[in-house]
């Protein structure tokens, strides 16, 4: 019997609050060409007062469990990749399995930063595939603006706050699903992007500059390997759904398979870098007005802070 993961729903959510690239710039040494010429980003949302990560990764969790048609006790597993849990301890991932009403199956979080949701992905896979649970949440959410310095220019332009989710099924003998995935880490970048625990002075330090350089390489890689391992081609990519954190590096990987830009799916613009929320908010918007269909052939991918990084491919 073989078991493939399948995606039955994807839903999002972004707060309602949306800070412009003109707003920053009253506060900041900036302006909007400069962040749009740099990093292709317009504006952000974020999260309100009082709303926790755990409340995104909810909102996003219940539209996906609509879309596939399903409700919280049809879920045996929750894993949620996050980078700015509600709390050190316990995971943020049993908060969420409680606001949705689960009583049963099991939540855990997993921590890769901006590739979060490509690791999540790929340990919600292996556990469906070795028949450890059928039915999973796979839950991307951040609230990066708790952990951004308003007042640093280099890093307060680029983040935002949301969540997107995925609901994945154990399904036998079907061309559809988690085709394969592929992780890496190289723990020598470690110091080139990071938030202090117990940060103080608040905020990200990060070596611009060091981390553009290895993402771009690290990614090649990472497309090359995925697609040679399993005997596709450039040309039969149907979509690549990036992580959303710069455009010249999204621009970079497309040339490199050969993709146009309407092939593409670019929410950077109004949603800046949502860390692992980006690639499931980015899936969904492209399920939800028809540009993903069944049977296309998605490529996913991201570099993180670490360095962690990894790819994707699903037939939907």
């Amino acid at each position: 019997m073989t078991l493939r993961s399948v995606i039955l729903g994807t839903g999002s959510y972004l707060p309602q609050k949306i800070v412009t690239n003109d707003e920053l710039s009253q506060r900041l040494d900036t302006s909007h060409e400069w962040i749009v010429e740099r990093t292709g980003i317009c504006a952000r949302h974020i999260a309100a007062e009082g709303e926790e990560t755990s409340d995104l990764a909810v909102q996003a969790a219940r539209r996906a469990l609509e879309a596939a048609n399903l409700t919280p006790q049809d879920i045996d597993m929750i894993v949620l990749a996050t980078a700015t849990p509600d709390h050190i301890f316990p995971s943020t991932a049993v908060r969420v399995q409680a606001k949705l009403g689960m009583t049963q199956g099991f939540a855990f979080d997993q921590a890769a930063v901006c590739s979060g949701f490509i690791f999540a992905l790929a340990t919600a896979d292996a556990y469906l595939c070795q028949g450890m649970a059928k039915t999973a949440l796979v839950i991307g959410a951040e609230t990066m603006s708790r952990v951004v310095d308003w007042t640093d220019r280099s890093t307060a332009v680029l983040f935002g706050d949301g969540a997107g989710a995925v609901v994945l099924q154990a399904q036998e003998n079907t061309d559809r699903g988690i085709l394969g995935s592929l992780q890496r880490t190289n723990g020598r970048g470690y110091d080139q992007m990071y938030v202090r625990k117990g940060s103080d002075p608040c905020g990200i330090h990060m070596n611009g500059r060091e981390i553009f350089r290895n993402a771009v390489h690290c990614l090649d890689e990472a497309v090359t390997d995925i697609l040679e391992r399993h005997n596709i081609s450039q040309e039969d990519i149907d979509w690549l759904v990036p992580h959303q954190a710069n455009k010249r590096i999204i621009d970079a990987t497309a040339k490199r398979l050969g993709l146009p830009e309407e092939k593409v799916v670019h929410t950077g613009a109004q949603q800046a870098n949502t860390s692992a929320a980006s690639i499931p908010l980015a899936l969904d918007a492209a399920v939800r007005d028809g540009r993903i269909r069944q049977g296309d052939l998605v490529l996913c991918e991201a570099f993180a802070a670490g360095y962690a990084w990894g790819s994707t491919l699903i037939r939907m």
